[in-house]
């Protein structure tokens, strides 16, 4: 059982959250029905007058603000690369920096772990874990989100009989804990590899940089294409803090490492929401040496533009389907999975 001592017992998110958060209230004769919800991913957004980033600024949204999404279309006023825009309360938001959190649920515990670790996936919009310092007393750590993959290394009850389960993070190799009915189990038949048509070797991954755009093929046959966000170039200076361009090298290259769950950002120990940690990215394939790698993105929903330090970010469902599809295949309950695989290629 957990320790009693100042233990914080985590509410479950549910949609009587909503009556809590920062809006201007609808006009009487405005629709309610949602057709979606978002999570307002960005350290803030803006609520805009009209579907234009030239409209009034009526407020500034929160990170972590849940927003009931009334209606979605396509504005001609752009931006061009991503024109979708969302009708919410009171005005406007531009989905850029909106991650959609519609199929949030929560989960049956499970009684036992049937194996050493199981992968497990957050379902609802943010959970906030907490770690246990060495006077047992509870921390909070890391705010975990929609989408995002962790490793189940155990499951325990608080006094009350509340299920948490242990995650260990694959980077620092510490844990902390989540209500259990935040997370669902994954089995390995719910990632099972994806048997393709043709040899490994006729397999390969093409991007365009210049189209933002990957594609995937079984030798001549076309099997995906999607949005990406291919690297952001620094300002004023070429790379990062680490020395380590942001801008996606060009090339060929192979999916050489593959991790269903990795620890990104700096690797601090930190409960900062602004510090760059990225717990549980999930569906990562890298196939750079110097840590490049196609992954799912749970922080921005910007596709079309250059967005990251240098990886290839995609929805979480695209990098989902395309870890299953490529080589090397991946072997449930290992931290990752190494070996000569598909055929990247990266161009202008």
């Amino acid at each position: 059982m957990l320790p009693r001592r100042a233990f914080l017992k985590l509410g479950l998110l549910s949609l009587a959250s909503l009556a809590n958060l920062p809006w201007k209230p609808p006009l009487p004769e405005e629709p309610l029905e949602m057709v979606g919800l978002g999570r307002v991913a960005a350290k803030l957004i803006y609520l805009y007058a009209d579907p234009s980033l030239r409209a009034e600024r009526l407020a500034k949204l929160q990170r972590d603000s849940l927003l009931p999404i009334l209606e979605e279309f396509t504005s001609p006023e752009g931006p061009a690369f991503n024109p979708l825009w969302y009708r919410v309360e009171g005005g406007y938001v531009h989905s850029g920096h909106v991650q959609r959190v519609d199929g949030r649920h929560h989960n049956q515990p499970l009684g036992f772990l049937s194996e050493k670790r199981l992968l497990g996936r957050v379902t609802v919009p943010y959970t906030q874990s907490f770690r246990v310092n060495k006077y047992e007393v509870w921390k909070p750590l890391y705010r975990l989100y929609y989408d995002s993959i962790h490793w189940i290394t155990a499951i325990e009850q608080d006094p009350e009989g509340v299920a948490w389960y242990r995650l260990t993070d694959e980077r620092l190799l510490i844990h902390y804990y989540v209500p259990a009915a935040h997370v669902k189990p994954l089995f390995p038949a719910d990632y099972a590899p994806i048997q393709a048509e043709t040899p490994p070797e006729d397999k390969r991954i093409e991007v365009s940089l210049s189209q933002q755009r990957l594609r995937a093929f079984e030798g001549d046959r076309q099997v995906m294409e999607v949005s990406i966000s291919s690297g952001l170039p620094q300002k004023g200076q070429s790379q990062s803090a680490n020395d380590i361009p942001t801008e996606t090298p060009l090339g060929s290259f192979r999916v050489a490492t593959k991790f269903p769950a990795r620890h990104m950002g700096n690797g601090y120990i930190t409960a900062d929401l602004d510090a760059y940690e990225l717990p549980g990215v999930p569906w990562n394939m890298f196939f750079h040496h110097s840590g490049y790698a196609l992954h799912g993105t749970y922080w921005h929903n910007n596709f079309g533009t250059p967005m990251s330090h240098g990886c290839i970010n995609l929805r979480p469902e695209h990098a989902f389907w395309l870890f299953r599809w490529s080589d090397p295949p991946y072997q449930p309950g290992k931290w990752y999975t190494a070996g000569r695989g598909t055929l990247v290629r990266v161009v202008e």
